[in-house]
């Protein structure tokens, strides 16, 4: 009768217990105590087999025909495909972890330049109009400073053209008196709320001459007038009063300009040059003693060519020079003295070279 350990192998699926080549098993053995846990009975020989079977897979057999447990499976060479592409799939995993790497630290120690976008330009809508606030207040100025008793409605017309409908055109002035405005020169806008601004405005006024007629006349003189001005409807008109304000009586120090060093062999040879191109620009002719294909406009009639007082050319290099000029003018019965930068060239032709004037302008920049 089978044991239980035997039938639990069958139901199980287990092969039979291995025994060696020959080797029977001996009928009066005797039978050895059966243990009490048949499964226990049954993993214990299972495990043998597991040993036997691996050992045997390991050690190779002396005869293909000897007898013993087999491995219930042939090992299978891997194919030399299936070997790179494993190979190359690990690789290339390895590939991006690393590259994955690299960057991210990159990134910490150096961050990426991010492109920061422009600020928007805030929108601050049209500007003032200070061109045509100085303007207004230029002719405000000139109608407000000048009066004459015995015309007292010219002042009221011109004021009344800058000012808003309705006001006062007598403003300012008590009536009395003359007096003339010669020049007016309009300056600096300083703009505030509601359309408003202040315009200061340089006016050269010449005051009439004394009611009894004893007093010498009053010399010509600067003033200063701070103008309000509003914008209204798309014009500026003056609000209200103005105020006569002071102006500076002299000018700031002027500033240590570079000098420029003096090419006196060249200065000697085109001193000539300059004298004629002077007297021809006091006369109206200058086509003559200008290089080709330059035109400089002849002074008007009244001016009279005195003399070269200085010359003195820059020191440089090639065809295109450019030097220092005192000019004295006879202008009306009196002489004045100017400065001028005049730019020469040197014009050749077949038998000789010359240099002529190309441009002339006054100052000394």
């Amino acid at each position: 009768m089978p044991s239980l350990a035997t039938i639990a192998r069958k139901v199980m699926g287990l092969p039979e217990p291995a025994r060696g080549q020959g080797e029977e098993a001996p009928a009066s053995a005797p039978q050895q105590a059966k243990p009490s846990n048949p499964w226990e009975s049954a993993g214990a020989t299972l495990a043998a087999k597991q040993r036997a079977a691996t050992s045997s897979s390991i050690e190779p057999s002396s005869s293909p025909t000897s007898s013993g447990p087999r491995t219930p499976w042939t090992p299978q060479e891997e194919r030399s495909g299936a070997v790179f592409a494993r190979r190359f799939g690990r690789g290339l995993l390895w590939t991006v972890m690393i590259l994955a790497m690299v960057t991210g630290v990159r990134a910490w120690i150096i961050p990426p330049k991010v492109d920061v976008p422009p600020a928007p330009k805030a929108s601050t809508g049209p500007s003032y109009p200070a061109a045509e606030a100085q303007a207004v207040a230029a002719r405000f100025s000139r109608a407000y400073l000048a009066w004459d008793q015995a015309k007292p409605q010219d002042r009221a017309a011109l004021l009344a053209a800058v000012m808003p409908a309705g006001s006062d055109t007598s403003i300012g002035w008590d009536g009395h008196g003359r007096q003339d405005v010669l020049a007016v020169q309009p300056g600096a806008v300083t703009t505030g709320s509601q359309h408003q601004a202040r315009v200061r405005v340089e006016a050269l006024i010449k005051p009439g001459p004394p009611a009894d007629g004893k007093a010498p006349d009053p010399p010509a003189r600067w003033v200063g007038l701070d103008v309000p001005v509003v914008e209204t409807g798309g014009r500026i008109v003056v609000t209200g009063q103005p105020g006569l304000v002071g102006i500076p009586t002299k000018g700031p120090k002027a500033p240590a300009l570079d000098t420029t060093k003096t090419d006196q062999e060249l200065t000697a040879e085109t001193e000539g040059v300059v004298d004629r191109f002077f007297r021809a620009y006091a006369h109206g002719d200058t086509d003559a003693v200008t290089a080709p294909g330059k035109t400089v406009p002849p002074l008007p009639e009244g001016i009279e060519y005195k003399a070269l007082v200085t010359w003195s050319i820059d020191q440089g290099s090639g065809t295109d020079r450019t030097g220092t000029a005192r000019v004295s003018w006879t202008l009306g019965q009196g002489a004045v003295e100017q400065t001028y930068r005049v730019e020469l060239t040197r014009v050749s032709s077949t038998d000789a070279a010359r240099w002529q004037v190309a441009d002339v302008h006054g100052g000394t920049l």
